[in-house]
């Protein structure tokens, strides 16, 4: 792996050299390093803590037992809600939250290198915001068996073609009172302008 790569922000060389030594054996087939920040302590420190970045994970990795041993925490970037960073007189420290409100940080970073973890995870976030959205709306999907309009029945959130009919709801209700019922559950995502069109035109058809 190329080491330069990582030293644009004056990154202590031995440090970075040592983590991509152990993180080699973390990463998968199709994972690679983006970018490496190295903790600079006012007082001498011959193992500083670092942070690495990768197109998959933020793991944080603090040296254990004098430099023998390191403890590594990884979080997957689609489960990282935000990052952000404090700069002071010393350093910036960096600071990360997941959507389940667990937190990590890291002080003395040079403030070059805390710019830099920044902007990378403003850009990756944003992007796996997008990855969210798409699992939140299967999951609804996949879920919308649960809902149900006012007591009636359940309308299932399958293809056109196998979803359970709803005669009971037209029969007993005021047709456009379930127009607008329907058009809800298009609006919320659950059934597509398809399926709602073609129970529109089922139950115009009935008036």
């Amino acid at each position: 792996m190329n080491l330069k790569k990582f030293l644009n922000e004056e990154q202590d060389p031995k440090a970075v050299e040592k983590l991509l030594e152990r993180i080699n054996d973390l990463i998968t087939s199709q994972e690679f390093v983006e970018y490496i920040a190295v903790q600079k302590k006012p007082a001498i420190n011959f193992s500083p803590d670092c942070i690495a970045l990768t197109n998959r994970r933020i793991i944080f990795c603090r040296p254990k037992n004098f430099g023998l041993s390191m403890d590594f925490q990884d979080y997957n970037w689609v489960d990282v809600a935000d990052c952000h960073i404090k700069e002071g007189i010393l350093g910036a420290t960096f600071m990360m939250k997941t959507v389940s409100n667990h937190t990590n940080v890291m002080d003395y970073l040079p403030k070059a290198q805390a710019r830099k973890l920044y902007q990378f995870a403003q850009e990756t976030e944003e992007k796996m915001r997008g990855v969210r959205r798409e699992k939140d709306l299967e999951v609804r999907r996949a879920s919308a068996g649960g809902v149900t309009v006012n007591n009636a029945t359940p309308i299932i959130a399958q293809p056109l073609q196998t979803r359970q009919p709803i005669p009971q709801l037209i029969e007993t209700e005021d047709p456009f009172a379930v127009l607008q019922k329907l058009k809800g559950l298009m609006d919320s995502g659950i059934i597509s302008i398809e399926e709602f069109e073609s129970k529109k035109n089922e139950i115009l058809s009935r008036v």
